[in-house]
């Protein structure tokens, strides 16, 4: 049988050592060995700004600077984009390194700061996204307020214009309704002046001719006294020859006087047949007074006589039934009398 290969030997391996600086738990055979190094003043060049950092050996000293401004570069990064847009800062979280050294599995030194700096790119590049992401939520949010905002306020503004346009028609209507009052009220307040002018145009005019019925009555009076009207003008019966009566009779006893209405001139006194005995009374403005009926008579033709002269008696001569006066009015000397009821009242006079 053929026999297995003899096993290659094992590499040397230092010896253990006790753990040192930098945290480690044991000792490491990739880290070592490390050269002790005592800078002197020579050695070490004097720093200069404040963010210099002292020469160290090894590529482990020159890995972490590139770490720690990266990690400064993208803090400082989310810093401003924070203060530029208004948002709150974007939270970066580290990756979990086991160690240091797994960043130098190659135990190339020119390698860390590159692939430290691609870590650090992911992690900038998903808070830019997420960044990106939150604008573009805040952008949307902000245009559908802006949205609701305008439709808002045109619907207020078309809310305005109804109560506008109501309250434009409501005081149109108040006008109109308040101008229609107006007119109506000018209208009566119209018809009540003119009324009020008619009632004092007729109170002047009533009261004027009460005073020239006053004036009138003082030449005015009437033919006799205790009395009673008995017959008035236009009275139908058969006991007229002309089938109504002519005048005015004056029911009183046999002998009372008859006096003159007025001033005037007798122009005939004596028997005039069914009127028995008459006497006739012209007036100036040449209406004719008769008088009827009568006892006697005490004037004579072409007398001037005075408004209250006596000028006769009562009695019962010609066609009567009783003693009375029969009087008639005759404007102008016509045949055809007037009323003697609304001769003698337009005189001032009320039988």
């Amino acid at each position: 049988m053929a026999s297995n290969r003899p096993v290659p030997e094992a590499p040397s391996i230092p010896a253990q050592r006790e753990p040192e600086t930098f945290g480690y738990g044991a000792y490491r055979a990739e880290e070592g060995p490390w050269e002790e190094w005592n800078p002197t003043e020579d050695s070490v060049t004097p720093a200069r700004g404040r963010h210099r950092v002292a020469k160290q050996r090894g590529g482990f000293a020159r890995s972490s600077t590139v770490l720690g401004v990266g990690v400064i570069a993208a803090v400082g990064a989310g810093g401003m984009a924070s203060a530029n847009t208004g948002k709150p800062p974007v939270s970066i979280s580290m990756p979990d390194l086991p160690s240091v050294g797994s960043l130098f599995a190659d135990g190339s030194a020119d390698s860390a700061p590159a692939q430290a700096t691609a870590t650090l790119s992911s992690v900038g590049a998903s808070a830019a996204e997420g960044e990106d992401t939150t604008d573009a939520g805040e952008v949307l949010r902000n245009r559908i307020m802006a949205q609701a905002e305008q439709q808002q306020g045109q619907a207020e503004s078309r809310a305005t214009a109804v109560a506008l346009a109501a309250a434009e028609k409501q005081s149109a209507d108040a006008a109109a309704k308040a101008e229609k009052e107006a007119a109506a009220k000018a209208a009566e307040a119209k018809e009540k002046a003119r009324a009020d002018a008619r009632k004092a145009e007729a109170d002047a005019k009533k009261a004027a001719e009460e005073k020239r019925l006053a004036e009138l009555a003082k030449q005015y009076t009437l033919p006799t006294s205790s009395y009673t009207i008995t017959s008035t003008f236009g009275q139908a019966g058969s006991m007229w020859s002309s089938g109504y009566h002519t005048g005015l009779d004056f029911a009183a006893p046999t002998g009372s006087l008859i006096k003159a209405v007025h001033s005037g001139t007798i122009t005939e006194a004596g028997w005039a047949g069914s009127y028995g005995y008459r006497t006739i009374l012209t007036l100036d403005d040449g209406t004719e007074l008769w008088f009827c009926h009568q006892s006697s008579i005490n004037v004579t033709a072409g007398q001037k006589v005075s408004t209250g002269e006596v000028i006769g008696r009562v009695g019962a001569t010609g066609n009567v039934t009783g003693p009375h006066l029969h009087l008639e009015v005759h404007p102008g000397g016509q045949a055809t009398g007037i009323d003697p009821m609304a001769w003698l009242r337009g005189k001032g006079l009320n039988p």
